[in-house]
């Protein structure tokens, strides 16, 4: 960005990468405007922060002159907006999110998360480690912290900056980190990468690029070929040939303990602060970067416990002896796989229904038979229509082609109007229930009706 140009406008705004960059801007000085397609609560909390925000694309609604302009871009606003061509046409300066977070980050030390899965929750893990420890952070972080309501923490204090390093678009390859995590490879972004190999490619190019520490899941070492200066490192819920593993996992009702095994000793009776089953491994891989950067045991200890989740990551909304309501981002089919399996463990006799909003028409498409076979391991699935966000329609491809592939006897497609009904019908009907709503597109904005029906 240009130092001297105080004036910054985001195609995109309503991102939770976008929203981060637009609020450290801000504190940076800048006068900060943007453009999204819908209100969300993010974009309305930016409002209330003082940062102008508008949704029709008409360029007349722009506050600031085109020329010469300083403009982030996140690449799920398609090109072909009127809003991108104006700017584009009238000499602004048009840079994609992940250069501005790449030069912003570079001026601190970077310990990033990537992965498929489990980078938000690892990440914010990490940042809250770090947060409440004599060390400090800052943090762009890709989802909302529980425990400070923020997706950005500023600390001029501190050398180190935890980043959500995120391979859409192979945006990562913008970040120099110190040290990184990776959480897993599972292919995904098909329409971006083409293949499962180029996917995992665009991995071992980011691992190229960081200079210190390179923090394996355990397993990860023998399907990247990892090259560069760094060490490597794993870490694992379970496995003890990892470097850092969890050990002695005991859960109890509504809770999760295990002892913490790394090179120097072990970390006795942890506790989760939020026990959900897939926490422990992301809890270890946070931890071991906290502790390679002089976070202290007891640090570690208090942390842990205190850590309150992140929104829309394994969210309990509704918790009664017949009861419960879960909310969680999952969106690809190993999510999907580790957020029915923490349900299970959580309420092991209760009636399981799952509804799942797909995301993106081309994921759907690439990934039909292994979203199939996961929500058949539910007692009961509903679907929404797709939620196309940055997608245009692709003939064939829809919910009713998923919902043939699946194999439970009791399935359906409701749209998001007629689901409340079939929540409330379904809730007084079976005892006791657990309701799992699923997606990563707009169904966040039915959970409080969700969770209102089902108190009520």
């Amino acid at each position: 960005m240009n130092k001297t140009d105080k004036q910054i406008f985001f195609l995109g705004i309503g991102g939770i990468g976008m929203s981060a960059l637009a609020r450290y801007y801000r504190h940076e000085g800048y006068t900060v405007a943007g453009y999204d397609r819908t209100p969300s609560d993010l974009t309305r909390a930016l409002e209330k922060e003082g940062i102008s925000v508008f949704y029709d694309d008409d360029p007349a609604n722009l506050p600031f002159a085109a020329d010469g302009l300083s403009v982030v871009w996140t690449p799920a606003v398609p090109q072909d907006t009127r809003l991108y061509q104006h700017l584009l046409s009238h000499g602004a300066h048009i840079h994609k999110r992940a250069e501005a977070l790449g030069q912003i980050t570079s001026l601190k030390r970077p310990l990033c998360v990537a992965g498929t899965h489990g980078k938000t929750t690892t990440s914010t893990i990490l940042a809250h480690l770090l947060r409440q420890s004599h060390i400090g952070t800052n943090a762009f972080l890709g989802g909302i912290s529980e425990n400070y309501r923020t997706n950005l923490l500023l600390d001029s204090n501190s050398p180190y900056v935890v980043v959500e390093a995120d391979e859409f678009d192979r945006s990562f390859h913008h970040l120099r980190p110190y040290m990184t995590v990776v959480t897993s490879v599972d292919p995904d972004h098909l329409d971006i990468y083409g293949t499962p190999q180029a996917y995992r490619e665009s991995f071992e190019h980011y691992c190229s690029l960081v200079s210190d520490t390179i923090l394996l899941k355990h397993g990860l070492q023998e399907r990247l070929n990892i090259s560069g200066r760094a060490r490597v490192l794993t870490y694992s819920a379970g496995d003890s040939r990892a470097d850092y593993y969890a050990a002695n996992i005991i859960a109890g009702e509504g809770s999760l303990v295990f002892d913490l095994h790394h090179p120097d000793g072990v970390i006795a009776g942890l506790t989760l602060g939020v026990p959900v089953w897939v926490n422990i491994e992301n809890s270890v891989a946070a931890a071991a970067i906290a502790l390679m950067n002089g976070v202290t045991e007891d640090e570690i200890r208090a942390g842990l416990a205190s850590f309150a989740g992140v929104h829309r990551r394994f969210n309990i909304h509704v918790q009664t002896p017949a009861i419960a309501y879960i909310d969680d981002y999952a969106h690809h089919p190993q999510e999907i796989a580790a957020s029915i399996a923490s349900v299970r463990k959580l309420y092991p006799t209760r009636h399981l229904l799952g509804i799942f909003q797909p995301h993106l028409y081309t994921r759907t498409r690439d990934f039909a038979d292994e979203f199939a076979a996961v929500l058949s391991t539910l007692d009961e699935v509903i679907l929404l229509p797709i939620y196309p966000a940055r997608e245009l329609p692709i003939p064939g491809v829809n919910s009713e082609m998923l919902l043939s592939k699946i194999t439970l006897p009791r399935k359906q497609i409701l749209s998001k109007e007629a689901l409340l009904a079939e929540i409330g019908k379904r809730a007084n009907n079976l005892s006791p229930v657990a309701v799992l709503t699923i997606g990563a597109g707009d169904i966040d904005r039915l959970v409080p009706a969700i969770a209102e029906t089902l108190n009520s």
